[in-house]
């Protein structure tokens, strides 16, 4: 089992947001998945998700701001009710999906402070390391699969 690195969180974060873009843009997953187990959360690593959460929250808030701009253009006036109706309806889904890229873009946020704080990768819970595989699915994962377990059983059990 990996534990954290002996290097300084803060030095680590500090390199994160140093290292050269090409040469993060150019790791794929495979690439990270490859690194040895005692190299976990190294540099790199960090300079990766650092990249691949930046991307995300750059893509996120370019969304938004098309969204703005569809939903202010003047649409004309729709005699028919059932195309004013399908028109609100597209509407309503795009501001429900935006909604819920709002939440994510904070989470977002988190992930790339954490980056910066030297505590990105590691369970919330346990401390335990969260794993290159989880983050790759899913970077703003907070919680080790087993923890992430043990909390949806909780909330199946007694609710929220």
């Amino acid at each position: 089992m990996a534990t954290k690195s002996t290097t300084s969180p803060k030095a680590s974060a500090n390199v994160a947001k140093t290292a050269s873009a090409p040469d993060v843009a150019n790791l794929t997953d495979q690439d990270i998945l490859a690194m040895p187990e005692q190299d976990y959360m190294n540099p790199l690593q960090l300079a990766f998700f650092r990249h691949k959460l930046e991307s995300l929250k750059a893509d996120m808030l370019r969304k938004a701001g098309a969204t703005t701009e569809y939903l202010r253009e003047e649409v004309s006036v729709v005699p028919d009710p059932a195309d004013r109706a399908t028109i609100e309806e597209e509407h309503a889904l795009e501001l429900r999906t935006r909604d819920r890229e709002r939440k994510l873009l904070k989470k977002v946020e988190q992930s790339i402070a954490s980056i910066d704080a030297g505590d990105y990768g590691y369970c919330e819970e346990t401390g335990e390391p969260i794993g290159i595989g989880r983050l790759l699915a899913r970077p703003t994962a907070t919680l080790s699969l087993e923890a992430q377990q043990r909390r949806e059983l909780k909330q199946k059990m007694f609710g929220d």
